[in-house]
Protein backbone atom coordinates (compact mmCIF):
# COMPACT_ATOMS: atom_id res chain seq x y z
CA UNK A 1 0.00 0.00 0.00
CA UNK A 2 2.84 2.34 0.84
CA UNK A 3 4.51 1.65 -2.51
CA UNK A 4 1.28 2.46 -4.37
CA UNK A 5 0.99 5.75 -2.47
CA UNK A 6 4.62 6.53 -3.36
CA UNK A 7 4.00 5.96 -7.08
CA UNK A 8 0.76 7.95 -7.08
CA UNK A 9 2.45 10.90 -5.35
CA UNK A 10 5.37 10.77 -7.80
CA UNK A 11 2.97 10.80 -10.75
CA UNK A 12 0.93 13.65 -9.22
CA UNK A 13 4.09 15.69 -8.68
CA UNK A 14 5.15 14.97 -12.27
CA UNK A 15 1.78 16.16 -13.53
CA UNK A 16 2.04 19.36 -11.48
CA UNK A 17 5.51 20.08 -12.89
CA UNK A 18 4.22 19.41 -16.41
CA UNK A 19 1.32 21.84 -15.95
CA UNK A 20 3.67 24.50 -14.56
CA UNK A 21 5.97 24.12 -17.56
CA UNK A 22 3.05 24.35 -19.96
CA UNK A 23 1.88 27.52 -18.21
CA UNK A 24 5.33 29.05 -18.64
CA UNK A 25 5.46 28.08 -22.31
CA UNK A 26 1.99 29.47 -23.02
CA UNK A 27 2.79 32.73 -21.25
CA UNK A 28 4.45 34.46 -24.18
CA UNK A 29 7.38 36.87 -24.14
CA UNK A 30 6.09 38.88 -21.16
CA UNK A 31 4.56 37.80 -17.85
CA UNK A 32 1.53 39.30 -16.05
CA UNK A 33 3.45 42.33 -14.80
CA UNK A 34 4.83 43.18 -18.25
CA UNK A 35 8.40 42.01 -17.57
CA UNK A 36 10.25 39.59 -19.83
CA UNK A 37 9.33 36.02 -18.92
CA UNK A 38 12.03 34.26 -16.92
CA UNK A 39 12.76 30.56 -17.41
CA UNK A 40 12.90 28.21 -14.40
CA UNK A 41 16.71 27.86 -14.74
CA UNK A 42 19.47 30.38 -15.28
CA UNK A 43 22.60 29.70 -17.35
CA UNK A 44 24.60 28.13 -14.52
CA UNK A 45 21.60 26.14 -13.31
CA UNK A 46 21.04 24.94 -16.87
CA UNK A 47 24.57 23.55 -17.11
CA UNK A 48 24.41 21.99 -13.64
CA UNK A 49 21.02 20.38 -14.32
CA UNK A 50 22.25 19.10 -17.69
CA UNK A 51 25.25 17.49 -15.98
CA UNK A 52 23.10 15.91 -13.27
CA UNK A 53 20.59 14.66 -15.85
CA UNK A 54 23.39 13.07 -17.90
CA UNK A 55 24.87 11.44 -14.79
CA UNK A 56 21.52 10.05 -13.67
CA UNK A 57 20.65 8.98 -17.22
CA UNK A 58 23.91 7.05 -17.44
CA UNK A 59 23.14 5.38 -14.11
CA UNK A 60 19.65 4.50 -15.34
CA UNK A 61 20.94 2.95 -18.55
CA UNK A 62 23.63 1.06 -16.64
CA UNK A 63 21.01 -0.29 -14.24
CA UNK A 64 18.79 -1.45 -17.08
CA UNK A 65 21.65 -3.16 -18.93
CA UNK A 66 23.29 -4.81 -15.91
CA UNK A 67 20.08 -5.68 -14.06
CA UNK A 68 21.37 -4.20 -10.80
CA UNK A 69 21.23 -0.78 -9.19
CA UNK A 70 22.74 0.77 -6.09
CA UNK A 71 20.25 2.02 -3.55
CA UNK A 72 19.39 5.67 -4.13
CA UNK A 73 18.47 6.57 -0.54
CA UNK A 74 20.61 7.55 2.46
CA UNK A 75 19.53 4.72 4.75
CA UNK A 76 20.74 1.92 2.49
CA UNK A 77 24.00 3.38 1.19
CA UNK A 78 26.19 0.78 -0.50
CA UNK A 79 23.42 -1.78 -0.94
CA UNK A 80 22.93 -3.19 -4.44
CA UNK A 81 19.51 -4.35 -5.64
CA UNK A 82 19.42 -6.93 -8.41
CA UNK A 83 16.52 -7.66 -10.70
CA UNK A 84 16.70 -11.38 -9.95
CA UNK A 85 16.64 -11.15 -6.14
CA UNK A 86 14.93 -7.87 -5.14
CA UNK A 87 12.70 -6.98 -8.08
CA UNK A 88 10.47 -4.60 -6.11
CA UNK A 89 13.31 -2.48 -4.76
CA UNK A 90 15.09 -2.63 -8.12
CA UNK A 91 12.10 -1.29 -10.07
CA UNK A 92 11.38 1.29 -7.35
CA UNK A 93 14.88 2.74 -7.70
CA UNK A 94 14.75 2.52 -11.50
CA UNK A 95 11.41 4.36 -11.48
CA UNK A 96 12.85 7.07 -9.24
CA UNK A 97 15.88 7.55 -11.50
CA UNK A 98 13.68 7.62 -14.61
CA UNK A 99 11.41 10.21 -12.99
CA UNK A 100 14.37 12.39 -12.01
CA UNK A 101 15.83 12.22 -15.52
CA UNK A 102 12.44 13.07 -17.05
CA UNK A 103 11.93 15.95 -14.58
CA UNK A 104 15.35 17.48 -15.28
CA UNK A 105 15.01 16.96 -19.03
CA UNK A 106 11.64 18.73 -18.99
CA UNK A 107 13.07 21.64 -16.98
CA UNK A 108 15.90 21.92 -19.51
CA UNK A 109 13.40 21.77 -22.38
CA UNK A 110 11.19 24.51 -20.93
CA UNK A 111 14.20 26.72 -20.23
CA UNK A 112 15.61 26.26 -23.73
CA UNK A 113 12.24 26.97 -25.35
CA UNK A 114 11.84 30.20 -23.35
CA UNK A 115 15.39 31.29 -24.23
CA UNK A 116 14.90 30.58 -27.93
CA UNK A 117 11.65 32.62 -28.17
CA UNK A 118 13.17 36.03 -28.15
Amino acid sequence: MLAALYYVLMLALGYAVYRYGQKLLAQGLRDESGEIAKPPLGPVGFVVCAGIACFLGFGLLRALVQGQIECVGKGCRGQVYTLAEQAGQYWGNVFFLAWMVAFLAYALYVTFRIWSRG
